[in-house]
């Protein structure tokens, strides 16, 4: 594993009039950590139970070739949308609102509370009509828009397992999602904008389903107007069935264990895993990180800018937001339509509060409009800030909080994954020293620590494996039809291990440094061998980013005849003035060591990246080798997966520039 040689010295400590409003105060450590299982049963005691649990936790770690099981609040019932609707309405806010949506058009609408509780409530019938039942799979390949958070809280309403697929992936990428999970139903629409123009999506969705068995409705929503092809039976219009369906429809309760929704993610090899989330444990702590970590105030506007395909929309853009009554903002089109200030402009029109975003998007705006925003926004709304993805540079944090928060407002930075369904990582606003980079330390309740290849918790400034030591609410239950490889892919690494049998290995290399703060290194497989000193990535990128000249970079280790491996850098520049390869180097090696200057660096216009903004560095590292493939002429290796890619044509570009580059390394 990679030591850490970046050193980041600049610290916030929590503004005194921010702490003396927090939700929660330092003493909650303590007390997670004196009775952990006592924290979370308090913490899901904030949710409407229609019966109570009589075992607050259980667990089977994996013994021999047993999978791990996890169960909370057992013998407990709840319906998980009636915990985001109707108790606010029932306790007299129906006229909040719940959602601002914007399309990416220009087209605007807001709804209440009531409102919202009365279009589930037809959502759940018209899926009752079509035949879902409690347990059966229902695909909702939509964008966003206010009608995918309805349908997604109708499944949720009558007990049906929802998987949500992002807009823009492909009729391969949703089909082999319809197949893995058996679903009855798929819910699309006839086109999405995107980017300033209508795309039909209907003939995707028309081939993801062609002849599955299990398949039997496709739902369709008219949203752009276009004609699209039809097959009658099989396709119902949503205006036809879910906006003439009955208003009236009450919510039964369901264990506390029932699957509430399945979501994919993708490896570096083999087919995505689809992974299972229960309904009490996962809103117990979905719940209350979005009240402890977002400080959530009955007055906030809560805008979290992710595609609700993405596991961090599941969490803060619908169930975590929603369960604790927030109104919210949520925007359908891209940060740059039809102008890069859109964003800015949303946030002033709604008075957003809180504002979460990906790092990835904050580099974006530093590339967009340099070491200032353009003036002419009041942004004086926002008393919080957000990031999620993968870690953030230190200089972007910097710039985030000194241009969207005042260089005042606190930025939380969280460490999570899809498996762990909700935040791990990160500071309690009122409360923590924030340091720029670093997701700060656990939440109460999880036990988060970085480990050597013998389990032992490594010593300050040392690497290792970011593992989570007990069991918690919010994690995945198992993978979708393949329970081995849950245990094979998270629990066996270090199977036998600590007080609860086994450790939960997160793929992440981090460190800590000696206040206990945990600093994400990158994926496992992300670090670089050179003459045997490994490096990260992420410190390398950090190192890049902090130059004036760089938008953004992303950084692999490829081979070396003499070295073994060599560091290659693709940066996107700032447009502030030209790229110097030298520059460039001598800033790494001043900030890291001379060890840690890229032998390669490759001018881009942009990085491949997922739905959730993680540069994919595994393919930057493919493409660098299948350019020196084809210069020697061999046959190239064939690409790894690209279908979860958020700007599949950046693959393409790359390949060009590699190809027709001479290449600069000093």
């Amino acid at each position: 594993m990679a030591e850490a040689r970046l050193h980041e010295t600049r610290a916030y400590p929590a503004p005194a009039a921010f702490a003396a409003q927090a939700n929660v105060a330092d003493e909650v450590y303590a007390r997670a950590a004196a009775d952990p299982t006592a924290f979370w049963e308090q913490a899901a005691s904030r949710l409407d139970w229609a019966e109570h649990w009589h075992t607050a936790h259980e667990w089977d770690p994996p013994a021999g070739d047993d999978v791990p099981a996890a169960r909370w609040f057992v013998g407990g019932r709840l319906n998980v949308a009636y915990n985001c609707v109707d108790r606010h309405v029932d306790a007299g806010r129906g006229d909040k609102i719940a959602l601002h949506f914007e399309g990416e058009p220009g087209d605007r609408a807001s709804v209440t509370y009531a409102d919202l509780q009365r279009r589930v409530s037809q959502a759940a019938n018209a899926l009752t009509a079509l035949g879902i039942e409690p347990g059966d799979r229902v695909v909702v390949y939509l964008p966003v828009l206010i009608e995918t958070v309805v349908i997604t809280l109708a499944c949720a309403r009558i007990g049906a397992v929802h998987s949500l697929v992002f807009g823009g992936f492909s009729a391969e990428a949703v089909r082999f999602r319809l197949i893995d999970t058996g679903a009855k139903l798929l819910v699309t629409s006839d086109g999405q904008f995107r980017r300033g123009t209508a795309t039909e999506v209907k003939s995707t969705a028309d081939i993801a389903v062609a002849d599955l068995p299990d398949l039997e409705h496709v739902l369709v929503l008219r949203r752009t107007g276009q004609d699209v092809p039809w097959t009658d039976g099989r396709d119902v219009w949503w205006h036809d069935t879910v906006s003439t369906a009955s208003s009236d429809h009450i919510a039964q309760a369901f264990d506390s264990e029932h699957p509430l929704f399945i979501i994919y993610t993708s490896g570096t090899t083999g087919k995505p895993k689809g992974l299972v989330h229960t309904s009490g444990g996962y809103l117990t702590h979905a719940s209350w990180a979005h009240w402890a970590h977002f400080d959530a105030k009955p007055d906030d506007v809560h805008w979290c800018t992710a595609d609700l395909a993405w596991v961090t929309a599941h969490t803060y853009e619908i169930y975590g937001p929603l369960s604790n009554g927030l109104t919210q903002v949520i925007y359908e089109g891209t940060p740059d339509t039809p102008d890069r200030e859109r964003h800015l402009e949303i946030i002033e029109r709604y008075g957003v509060t809180v504002y979460y975003t990906a790092p990835t998007l904050i580099r974006t705006f530093m590339t967009w409009f340099g070491p200032e925003l353009p003036s002419g926004h009041d942004l004086s709304t926002l008393r919080l800030l957000g990031t999620v993805g993968e870690a953030i540079n230190p200089e972007a944090w910097i710039w985030f909080r000194r241009n969207f928060g005042r260089d005042e407002l606190p930025v939380i930075d969280t460490w999570w994954q899809s498996e762990t369904g909700a935040a791990m990582i990160a500071p309690l606003p009122g409360v923590t020293t924030l340091k720029p980079g670093s997701a700060s330390v656990p939440l109460p309740g999880i036990d988060a620590t970085v480990v050597d290849a013998d389990g032992h918790e490594v010593a300050p400034g040392r690497s290792g494996t970011l593992v989570v030591r007990r069991p918690w609410p919010g994690m995945a239950r198992t993978v979708w039809g393949d329970p081995q490889r849950y245990r094979d892919a998270y629990w066996s690494a270090y199977a036998g291990h600590g007080e609860h049998g086994s450790y939960y290995v997160a793929g992440d290399g981090a460190t800590r440094d000696a206040d206990g703060y945990i600093w994400i290194l990158g994926r496992l497989d992300d670090v670089v061998n050179v003459s045997g000193h490994r490096l990260s990535t992420i410190e390398i990128e950090s190192a890049l980013v902090a130059h004036e000249t760089v938008g953004e970079a992303g950084t692999a280790g490829v081979a070396d005849p003499i070295t073994g491996q060599a560091v290659v850098a693709f940066v996107t520049p700032s447009g502030r003035s030209e790229v110097s390869v030298a520059a460039l180097r001598s800033q790494v090696a001043a900030a890291i060591g001379p060890v840690a200057k890229p032998k390669h660096i490759v001018v881009v216009a942009d990085l491949p990246k997922t739905r959730s903004g993680k540069i994919m560095r595994r393919l930057l590292a493919q493409l660098w080798e299948a350019e020196q493939d084809r210069r020697s002429g061999r046959a190239p290796a064939p690409l790894g997966d690209t279908t979860s890619l958020q700007n599949p044509w950046a693959v393409g570009e790359i390949a060009a520039v590699l190809e027709n580059a001479e290449l600069r390394t000093s």
